[in-house]
């Protein structure tokens, strides 16, 4: 069999999701290729050394760049703060690597079609990991609006809601630094929500906003001293969309929703019916039939797990929920997919552009407080 090396660069929260999924990959799909595990890349040495122990991969290295003319690696990871991306995607893929790259893509969405423009250019598969599509509820919903099961969409209503900067005493961390990390919730989890929707709905024709930012300044490390930093990110967006085909919808995002830890949700409202979704409860989709004249008794609960429902099948019995981690190694599996057919898998940094295009058009919207068009420059 064919062997396919990974590395990764990065060993927080994402370099976990991603060891773990490419470490179960081959054990639960059928899949032509064995995945190593070959070199994981950090800024610590010994967290690294540490990291790369605990998950398994044959070596570790502080400086990524020593990765990118090795033969024996086929696949680099990307999971570090945004504004790295961009270089290091490039260079990966000038070397012939195939590339998977945490999101937000990059911090505009120019750098984004450079970023595509390379993987065109070196032939090779780029994914940006909007892992939420391949909730296999989620990807059911896909398949019954190609169905037309809710009809002409009318509106979609996303929320995605964390409360993790609602302590004013938290420490300052990277995610408050608007050169590190492009903006707030309105591109760390807004970006998730402008997928779905471009997923689930069409594309964004154009968009209003507003931001806010609820506490200006947290303690932090700075130069090496205990210091006050400005917070320069906003706390939380909301947005108004227009899209192609004529729906209109809204999207929430904030760090500042008390109860939420990690609230993902959308509803779908079309000419047929509604299909609602809400992360917290990953394994359920909420249907309602508008065709059906007895339909009044409301939403129909779907159990997405089980043979028959995508991905699922793969993992336990019907009734068997599946987690978080799932979704990851459904998208590595149509990854490897893709490599092996020499086509392409979606989000690639093609997306990652088009929803960096409408989140940057928000955060002009929010500044100059005008509806802004995606045909504009922004």
């Amino acid at each position: 069999m064919k062997k396919l090396n990974v590395a990764i660069i990065g060993t927080g929260f994402m370099g976990r999701a991603h060891s773990n999924a490419w470490s179960q990959l081959g054990k639960f799909f059928n899949i032509p290729f064995e995945i190593n595990l070959k070199c994981v890349a950090g800024r610590d040495e010994e967290k690294t050394r540490k990291f790369a122990q605990r998950w398994g991969y044959e070596e570790y290295t502080a400086d990524w760049h020593t990765l990118l003319n090795r033969d024996d690696i086929d696949i680099i990871c990307i999971l570090t703060p945004t504004d790295v991306h961009k270089e290091m995607a490039v260079a990966a893929m000038q070397a012939g690597k195939h590339v998977v790259c945490e999101k937000p893509c990059a911090l505009t969405w120019q750098d984004c079609e450079e970023m595509a423009a390379q993987a065109r250019k070196a032939g090779v598969v780029s994914y940006l990991n909007h892992n939420y599509r391949r909730v296999p509820a989620v990807a059911l919903a896909k398949k019954m609006i190609e169905e037309g099961k809710i009809g002409t969409v009318y509106h979609w209503k996303g929320a995605y809601l964390q409360e993790w900067g609602i302590n004013a005493s938290s420490p300052f961390r990277w995610q408050f630094d608007k050169n590190i990390a492009g903006a707030g919730p309105l591109y760390d989890l807004s970006s998730h929500a402008v997928d779905l929707a471009r997923f689930l709905v069409g594309e964004p024709k154009s968009v209003m906003a507003m931001t806010k930012t609820f506490i200006a300044e947290r303690p932090g490390q700075q130069d090496g001293e205990q210091k006050v930093i400005p917070v320069t990110v906003d706390d939380a967006a909301f947005m108004v969309l227009e899209f192609e085909n004529g729906a209109l919808g809204n999207i929430d995002s904030t760090r500042y929703a008390a109860g939420r830890k990690n609230g993902n949700t959308f509803e779908l409202y079309g000419s047929k019916g509604s299909i609602c979704f809400d992360f917290e409860r990953m394994n359920e989709l909420e249907f309602y039939d508008n065709t059906v004249p007895a339909c009044g008794n409301g939403y129909k609960k779907i159990i997405v797990n089980g043979a028959g429902y995508p991905y699922s099948g793969a993992w336990w019995p019907a009734g068997h929920s599946i987690g978080y981690e799932h979704p990851f190694v459904h998208a590595f599996y149509d990854f490897v997919q893709a490599i092996e057919n020499h086509s392409e898998i979606t989000p690639n940094f093609e997306d990652g552009a088009r929803i960096m295009k409408v989140l940057q058009a928000a955060q002009k919207s929010a500044e100059t407080g005008k509806r802004i068009g995606l045909e504009e420059e922004v």
